[in-house]
């Protein structure tokens, strides 16, 4: 990936900041001022590491497709900076056209994409015409990395909506960027085809180096995809780090919740169950076992199908669970049962 001009082409009082991330938030918020004043992003700090994959993840407004705007430049901070490589990202007052030199983004709405154009135009058109043999060449491999060579032809309006996110990530790499940014970009792929073209991303970060930032509501994307995670709740970062600790040992219930379903229990609650603690804990479905008992203290509230698994509701008066159950057994509401919590994970108090 060629190196790109520092923003000092854009923000002349700039001075380079050694020793930071390859993208570095400081103190970053956004504030959206109208009928309702909205603050989308509070007072953030981040790193993302150069030739990762880094997953930001979070419910409906929790500010993570905002935080992607303010990466790229498309959004003014109210307050804060980021930079990239220790530069400032410019952003629309500092260039005509948003959007950092050095990356690209990938919309949820396929917003670049021309749709009465042919597959082949709408990736070559982003290449100049100084040599006709290379921009041949180069869009050919574009589109055979992303397994789409056999639609060049095809109107982009005539596509499925995978094949549509396939055009758009080729029109995004074929500049070759050192950074992609992408909104939710599984939202419009039918299952099946999900797997393989997360795959085909990996590969591409794994071979060229490409830095990948992505926004996604999915804990199975992001845990199957992503190196570093970042989860928002409001507007703020409730926590960051690897997906497996993160999913093991969360700092913040609401990450418990977003990345394991676990059940979130205070110490009344878990003392229900046996467990002396004086914080909250997090039980993740997996780690609870029942056994039928005629005599016992506990029952089956519910039997939700899940396809391979069972979900069952569990518990009694004072307290209800959430549990695997994996195999599939045969079991009934109201069935008496006792509950044995194999696992579980306390939070320190200033994670509440």
């Amino acid at each position: 990936m060629g190196k790109q001009a520092n923003s000092c082409q854009y923000i002349f009082s700039d001075v380079q900041q050694p020793d930071l991330p390859m993208i570095h938030g400081k103190d970053l918020s956004c504030v959206f001022e109208g009928n309702i004043t909205v603050t989308a992003v509070d007072h953030v700090h981040f790193g993302i590491e150069e030739g990762q994959i880094t997953a930001i993840i979070g419910e409906s407004g929790s500010g993570k497709s905002t935080l992607l705007k303010l990466i790229y430049g498309l959004l003014e901070p109210t307050s804060g900076e980021v930079r990239y490589r220790g530069w400032l990202v410019p952003t629309r007052k500092d260039k005509l056209i948003p959007g950092h030199d050095a990356m690209k983004l990938v919309s949820q709405g396929f917003d670049d994409l021309n749709l009465y154009a042919k597959v082949w135009d709408n990736v070559a058109s982003q290449l100049s015409n100084t040599n006709l043999a290379l921009k041949a060449s180069k869009t050919q491999e574009t589109l055979e990395r992303l397994r789409i060579d056999h639609l060049a032809k095809k109107r982009v309006a005539d596509l499925s909506g995978g094949e549509k996110q396939r055009v758009a990530i080729c029109r995004a790499l074929i500049n070759d960027p050192e950074v992609l940014l992408m909104d939710e970009p599984f939202n419009q792929v039918d299952a099946a085809f999900r797997d393989e073209l997360q795959q085909d991303i990996q590969q591409i970060v794994a071979e060229t180096g490409l830095t990948l930032v992505m926004v996604s509501h999915d804990p199975a994307e992001v845990l199957a995809m992503a190196n570093k995670l970042i989860v928002m709740k409001n507007g703020k970062i409730a926590d960051a780090g690897d997906p497996h600790a993160l999913y093991n040992w969360p700092h913040h219930p609401y990450t418990a919740r977003l990345l394991a379903k676990s059940n979130i229990l205070q110490p009344n609650e878990a003392k229900i169950l046996g467990i002396e603690t004086e914080h909250p804990i997090a039980i993740q479905q997996e780690h609870i076992q029942t056994e039928l008992n005629l005599n016992g203290n506990y029952w089956i509230k519910d039997v939700r199908f899940r396809g391979f698994f069972n979900e069952l509701i569990i518990g009694n008066e004072e307290v209800t669970l959430h549990q695997i159950q994996f195999p599939r057994l045969d079991v009934k509401k109201n069935t008496r049962i006792d509950i044995l919590v194999t696992t579980y994970h306390v939070f320190e108090p200033k994670s509440i």
